[in-house]
């Protein structure tokens, strides 16, 4: 099916982004006005004489100064933010800046909300008329990629939502300027476009091509603030996840060997579709280990064990919003191309080879990730860690694989995202709050910052389960089905539940000392910006934890598209 609108509506999601990208990409970047002031030169930290302006202190997790980059750009004043002239009166930290006054980054709303308009419109056509497809197979939309599109979409307008006021109070800080605030809106417009390429494409080269994108973006989102911790961050991300896509291609490349001694034609032989169709005839050994090397590199990108150490520094050197994403779609979004050949291999081997590989590294991430989270004393990491946690129970659920168990996968990926990215954006705003990301060094938040405190405490406990957010009824789901799949996956889901009250106590115990407590200072009104998405992201994921009411039947057919059994 080719027709007009069926075309725009798979192309909008990725085409809108990108030309988003492009928009801010030629945008020329405008020094602001020098104020008629008198110019005021600072000095290092302890050279030269007393100025009458405090010096900056180091920051105290990197122990660089604020706004302090590891390259200047020509004729830069050491300390001005790049894209500031000389002359250009510093802000006090923490004195606000309107993020109303950033008329462009508000402008980012824009590809959320078509993302989730064309979501919508295929949400109610798909489930009615089957799989649609556009520019001769390449794209295709059935209900996994509508659901997914759904997911990325809703979590891209919490994150972009709460860009504006986070990106203010990076200026505020001196550790961003309009040159920075530009680059990045760029980058996470073409990330947006990225994940919905991988979501809505039928070709798995393409599929490869996309998640291979969504690296090289992001290693310049986790590098934004340049210095030497987020710069060591992005390096390692950079390394661990090229290997793991390096795997995944060997894995592609596998396959389309199978798919042509099985008599696929040389133009097919990536197609999902016909690879699902002709599984049958793909020869079993080839197959198996094109598989094996494609859940290892994918996982790497979900950040399931074993090339998985890129995950809690990259989210804890990001910007807050960019983790929100990071975290929040794009392990789905990896997890979901996992999904896709576990159909395929299902179909040739049978059902045994992908059930024992996806519970035994389900169990060997959610171990590790309940092991550290005992240890971690950093909350951004603290939430990193959790998203192990989660991707390891969605792992687990696919090897499971009966229609229960894939619908509460699927209801996992959603929960996980709207909770998960208003943890990260308002552990950021923490972060501005209270200049650290320490555990132990923040106390009695819910008394200093109420709205910001009870935001935190509220996507945590989603995160932990509780009802009546949609964690609660996935993971209720999950446990039900894997005690009713036989003796192995009850034993495995009775182990992963021990370790998950593990995570549990670990978790409450590290947000419980963040919120409690006496507070240092009194309540502050800038905590309170930009907390609008974060509320909405709650009350989202709230509602699916009640009932899934129009998306129930997009849930189940999105479960029997990737092979309920």
């Amino acid at each position: 099916m080719n027709a007009t609108p069926t075309a725009v509506l798979l192309t909008a999601p990725a085409a809108v982004p990108l030309l988003a990208a492009a928009a801010y990409a030629l945008t020329p970047v405008r020094a602001p006005r020098p104020a008629p002031v008198r110019v005021r030169v600072r000095r290092p930290v302890g050279v030269g004489a007393h100025t009458g302006a405090a010096d900056p202190l180091p920051d105290r997790e990197t122990g660089e100064l604020p706004g302090r980059a590891t390259g200047m750009l020509p004729g830069q004043a050491a300390g001005a933010p790049d894209g500031d002239p000389v002359g250009t009166p510093a802000r006090s930290p923490g004195a606000p800046v309107s993020p109303g006054r950033q008329p462009a980054a508000w402008a980012g709303l824009v590809s959320p909300l078509v993302i989730l308009l064309c979501g919508g419109l295929l949400a109610v056509r798909v489930p009615r008329t089957g799989p649609l497809t556009a520019w001769s197979g390449l794209l295709r939309a059935d209900a996994l990629s509508v659901w997914m599109l759904l997911v990325v979409g809703a979590v891209a307008l919490i994150a972009c939502g709460s860009g504006p006021a986070y990106l203010a109070g990076e200026r505020a800080a001196g550790r961003a300027s309009r040159r920075t605030a530009w680059r990045y809106q760029v980058l996470v417009q073409a990330f947006l476009a990225a994940m919905c390429l991988a979501v809505v494409t039928a070709n798995l080269g393409v599929l490869w091509v996309a998640v291979e994108a969504t690296t090289i973006v992001t290693a310049f989102l986790v590098g934004h603030r340049r210095t030497r911790t987020s710069v060591e961050a992005a390096w390692k991300y950079v390394v661990i996840c090229s290997a793991g896509i390096a795997l995944a291609f060997l894995g592609t490349v596998l396959i389309y060997y199978a798919a042509r001694q099985a008599g696929v034609a040389e133009s097919w032989a990536l197609d999902w579709p016909t690879l699902v169709a002709h599984a049958g005839r793909l020869d079993p050994g080839v197959t198996r280990l094109g598989v094996t090397l494609v859940v290892l590199g994918f996982g790497a990108k979900a950040g399931l064990v074993p090339l998985h150490a890129w995950l809690p520094d990259a989210h804890s050197q990001a910007p807050a919003p960019v983790s929100a994403l990071m975290s929040g779609v794009l392990l789905s979004v990896a997890f979901s191309a996992i999904l896709r050949y576990r159909v395929i291999a299902d179909a040739a081997l049978g059902t045994g080879f992908t059930r024992v590989l996806l519970a035994g590294i389900a169990l060997l991430t959610l171990a590790l990730a309940a092991g550290l989270l005992l240890a971690q004393r950093d909350h951004k990491r603290m939430l990193a860690y959790s998203s192990m946690e989660h991707m390891s129970l969605i792992a687990l659920a696919a090897a499971v694989g009966s229609p229960l168990a894939l619908s509460a996968a699927l209801l996992h990926i959603a929960g996980h995202g709207l909770a998960k990215s208003a943890a990260f954006c308002a552990a950021g705003r923490i972060l501005q709050l209270t200049g650290t990301s320490r555990i132990g060094r923040i106390r009695g938040l819910l008394g200093r910052a109420p709205l910001l405190g009870g935001v935190f405490g509220c996507a945590v406990a989603a995160l932990l389960g509780f009802p009546p957010f949609g964690l609660f009824a996935s993971e209720l789901g999950i446990a039900r089905a894997g005690f009713a799949a036989g003796s192995g996956l009850a034993l495995a889901t009775a182990a992963a539940l021990l370790l998950v009250l593990t995570a549990f106590a670990a978790l409450a115990a590290r947000t419980a000392h963040i919120l409690l407590g006496p507070a240092p200072d009194r309540p502050t009104s800038h905590s309170r910006t930009g907390t609008w998405p974060l509320l909405l992201a709650l009350a989202a994921c709230a509602a699916l934890g009640t009932a899934t009411g129009p998306l129930t039947g997009l849930l189940r057919a999105a479960a029997g598209a990737i092979g309920g059994r």
